[in-house]
């Protein structure tokens, strides 16, 4: 068993007094996404939430002037914490969650944010932060295994979200753009690598997708 688990699982021994809270919540949070990843592996695409290295990669251009946030996949809310301590407001976040168990303990972790258990390729038939465009959007969907007629849907719904000159932010495990490259031209992206966190399990690296701010229209047929 992986020592995270390993640790996890000892956290839920009542002779364990000596615990520190914080190690806890942690471990409960390792053991809660390795549950959700046994039940759909494809859809959650780790075994392990990430880490707070990659978190803090992924959030560091994005403050609270930054404007509203979408989070797809937020999983047990790792990049949620780093996007409110960089000053973004709880009711600023538009957390999407498909896995129900995860929505659910989202929802009471953080309950000034709107948390949707749904399908993140539906997200432009949903109205958030009432109509006003948000600046960003936090992606830890794993767009390496799904189709790309899913992923330019996600996409382009998530532009339609946006402010012009807003990014999406999205990490991999490969060593390259998770989005292919015809989708990339098909919605008039560019990608660009923003760094790489060799420390987290596995290395990640995080991309920043963007459009010109003079297009208006991205969709997807």
């Amino acid at each position: 068993m992986p020592k995270f688990l390993t640790q996890a699982w000892n956290c839920k021994d009542p002779r364990s007094k000596a615990l520190d809270p914080s190690t806890s919540s942690s471990a409960a949070e390792a053991v809660s996404f390795f549950q959700a990843w046994l039940r759909n592996p494809l859809r959650i695409a780790a075994i392990a939430p990430s880490g707070s290295a990659l978190a803090g990669l992924i959030t560091a251009e994005i403050s609270a002037e930054t404007g509203p946030v979408i989070e797809l996949g937020p999983g047990t809310g790792s990049f949620t914490r780093a996007l409110i301590s960089r000053g973004v407001l709880q009711s600023e976040l538009a957390l999407i969650e498909f896995e129900p168990r995860l929505a659910t303990s989202l929802r009471l972790r953080y309950p000034r944010a709107t948390v949707l258990q749904m399908d993140a390729s539906r997200l432009s038939s949903i109205k958030l932060f009432d109509q006003r465009p948000a600046g960003a959007v936090v992606s830890g969907l794993p767009l390496l295994s799904m189709a790309p007629r899913q992923t330019t849907k996600i996409l382009a719904a998530s532009f339609s979200k946006m402010q012009p000159g807003g990014a999406f932010y999205q990490f991999t495990y490969g060593f390259r753009c998770p989005v292919p490259t015809k989708v990339l031209n098909r919605l008039n992206l560019k990608a660009e690598r923003i760094g790489w966190v060799f420390s987290n399990l596995p290395p990640a690296a995080v991309y920043r997708l963007s459009r010109p701010t003079t297009d208006s229209a991205l969709g997807a047929s």
